[in-house]
């Protein structure tokens, strides 16, 4: 059941010399945001049930990475060819493979995981090109080789280490990568629009409070240039998301706006404790880095 709790950030708004107060969203605005933040975590608990259940370990980010550099000329073709999945064995890769291995984080905790085989990893790849990606022109990256190593991951948790496939790729130094943590929720992201709300790159937890980090106005909303911010969260059994407000400085003063943008924080108060529940951005629909606090 989805909760939406009301519960703001308690900031100092501080009166303009002009006597204005800052503004914040009006209530059509808020309503979409709300309806988007439900969907995002619809979305989530369809990505949660076709997993086979809630996930152990949550990845944030892409599954799919590179280690080291595409060499000139080979490399606008390999790019735009990762991108777009397209990555293929000329022959079987290994179909031996541990069927568990252990995730562990960097506070000494760890996690029994499953393990996808190489060939599930590659085939993976394939079905989860970039948003947007596509290359007809591109040629297929050829896999000769795969390997299965511990390397760093990123996940809900903070940075951790994990089972990855290494692949070798004909023709190049670098390696192609993918995450080998079976029964991953994943959810494609969603277009950037929250909605009103601004997108958060990470959070902090505690209990029920949820501390999110965003862009914002490098100054606060006593300024003519400044915003404060104001939070709110849509809860559901299986994740949470964080919709962060604006109130801007509404005085008539002029004044000349940088547009470079600082990082701020907001914090709100959930219903219950975040447990294991991993924090959704409300632009793309993805898990963020979730550090829990002392």
């Amino acid at each position: 059941m989805l909760q939406v709790r009301w519960v703001a950030v308690v900031i100092a708004m501080l009166a303009f010399e002009a006597g204005c107060a800052p503004s914040g969203p009006d209530a059509a605005t808020m309503a979409t945001a709300r309806s988007r933040a439900t969907k995002v975590l619809d979305n989530w608990a369809a990505a949660v049930k076709a997993s086979g259940g809630r996930p152990a370990v949550v990845p944030v980010g892409s599954l799919t990475g590179q280690v080291g550099d595409w060499e000139e000329p080979f490399g606008d073709n390999a790019k735009r060819a990762l991108m777009a999945g397209l990555v293929t064995a000329s022959t079987g890769l290994t179909t031996t493979s541990p069927a568990t291995a252990t995730v562990t984080w960097t506070d000494g905790s760890t996690m029994p995981v499953r393990v996808i085989g190489a060939q599930d990893a590659l085939a993976a790849i394939g079905r989860s090109p970039e948003p947007g990606a596509t290359c007809s022109d591109c040629v297929a990256l050829e896999v000769v080789s795969a390997t299965l190593v511990i390397a760093p991951i990123t996940t809900t948790r903070g940075p951790a280490t994990g089972p990855v496939w290494e692949f070798v790729i004909k023709g190049t130094a670098v390696r192609v990568t993918r995450i080998a943590v079976a029964d991953v929720a994943t959810v494609a992201p969603m277009p950037d629009d929250p909605g009103g709300a601004l997108a958060i790159d990470s959070a902090t937890a505690s209990g029920s409070s949820v501390t999110v980090r965003f862009v914002g106005a490098p100054d606060p909303a006593s300024k003519p240039c400044g915003e404060d911010y104001t939070a709110d969260a849509v809860e559901s059994d299986l994740a949470v998301t964080v919709l962060v407000w604006r109130h801007a400085n509404t005085s008539l003063l002029p004044a000349a706006c940088s547009a470079v943008g600082a990082l701020r924080t907001a914090t709100v108060t959930l219903a219950s404790p975040l447990g294991d529940r991993p924090v959704l951005d409300p632009a793309t629909g993805q898990p963020v880095v979730l550090m829990l606090a002392p």
